[in-house]
Parts: structure tokens; C-alpha cells; sequence
């Protein structure tokens, strides 16, 4: 897939509220620090999309962006950001919850986990509870330009086992650098390969 035009098409809390135009949807989500936002820039090579910031958890609301005039790229908050008061963190997953659970569009769920580290209690639960959902997802590894090709691979198959621990089997990964530009290909054919799927 060769991403031609990208543009923002509206923010929104709630469903009801999302742009009205009816196009099949690819959502991002992950927790507040994983890079999410680099992830999508780099994506639609557009620097500005997303916005990016050194401060976590900046994304409050649900994002849309209008890809190719054909289909919605979403960037959802992130989730598991320690220092957000609980009514925040209460509000933030009301936010997510209401979006994955209820949008009739969404094709696709990504979930970026940070290849660095053991996958965290916070995104086993969220995990646990799109399959007991039936949300259909994917697993992609960011910042797998920060650790050597060994160490990368070994830790990706710990993050493989800890998750075979909870499922019988793994979910479709693929493993990025927004820095690299590594993925960027087969993310793209891989979404690809999910809307000619739905059409």
C-alpha cells in the first residue's frame, strides 16, 4: 500500500461523535510512552500528523485521519499513564472503551507494545480483554532500533512466552522503529491485506 494523502478529519469522545462519513477503520493504541505517535508519522511520512510530544499521555480524545480518501486511520489514547489522577485515567479508558467496543467501522486493532521490555500486567489485561471482546488485533513491537538484532529477537520470543502463558495462541506481530523506518512496509501491506478483507 502507498499512502498518497493524509489528513486529519476530526477528534471526538464518543462514537456518535466521530466524522460521519462511513469508511473502514485501522486504529493505534498502546501505553502513553510506547510511541505511538512517531509510529503513525512515520507511517504517512508527515512529521506533523500525530502529535508527538516528551510528555506521555498528551492524546485525549480519538483521532481520525483520512487516508487515501478510502479509509480511517485512528489514534486512540494511550493507556496505563501512572501519573494521570484516577478520574483521568477513569475518563481516558471510558474514551477507549466506547470507541473499540462500539464503532461498527473498526477493522483493525494495533496494539504497540515497546520491544525493550517484559510485556506489562496493564497491557495483558487490555489484551485479555479485547479477545474476551472479540475485537479483532494485532501486536506491533516499536523501537526495534534500541537493542541489537540478537537481543531484539530473544526479547520479542520473551514477550511471545509471557503472552502464551494467557493464550492458546499469538496474535499477528510485526516489529517497527520510527526512527529507522523499519515495519513500514509490511504494516502498510498488512493493512492492506485487512480492508480487501472487509470489501
Amino acid at each position: 500500500m502507498k499512502i498518497s494523502e493524509a489528513k486529519f478529519a476530526g477528534s471526538s469522545t464518543r462514537v456518535q461523535n466521530k466524522p460521519k462519513r462511513h469508511l473502514p477503520e485501522v486504529a493505534f493504541i498502546g501505553r502513553s510512552n510506547v510511541g505511538k505517535s512517531s509510529l503513525i508519522n512515520m507511517l504517512c511520512r508527515n512529521g506533523r500528523l500525530a502529535m508527538t510530544s516528551a510528555t506521555p499521555g498528551k492524546t485525549k480524545v480519538v483521532n481520525h485521519f483520512i487516508i487515501n480518501d478510502s479509509w480511517y486511520l485512528v489514534d486512540l489514547p494511550g493507556y496505563g499513564y501512572a501519573k494521570m489522577g484516577q478520574k483521568g485515567r477513569t475518563e481516558l479508558a471510558a474514551v477507549v472503551s466506547d470507541y473499540i467496543f462500539n464503532s461498527e467501522e473498526l477493522q483493525l486493532l494495533f496494539v504497540l507494545i515497546d520491544s525493550r521490555h517484559d510485556i506489562g500486567a496493564t497491557d495483558l489485561d487490555f489484551l485479555a480483554e479485547l479477545g474476551e471482546n472479540r475485537i479483532p488485533f494485532a501486536i506491533i513491537f516499536t523501537k526495534c532500533d534500541k537493542k541489537g538484532p540478537n537481543a531484539l529477537a530473544a526479547q520479542i520470543e520473551r514477550i511471545k512466552e509471557q503472552i502464551l502463558q494467557e493464550w492458546e495462541e499469538l496474535p499477528p506481530m510485526l516489529v517497527s522503529s520510527s526512527e529507522s523506518g523499519a515495519g513500514r512496509e509490511e504494516i502498510l501491506e498488512y493493512i492492506a491485506q485487512i480492508l480487501e478483507t472487509q470489501q
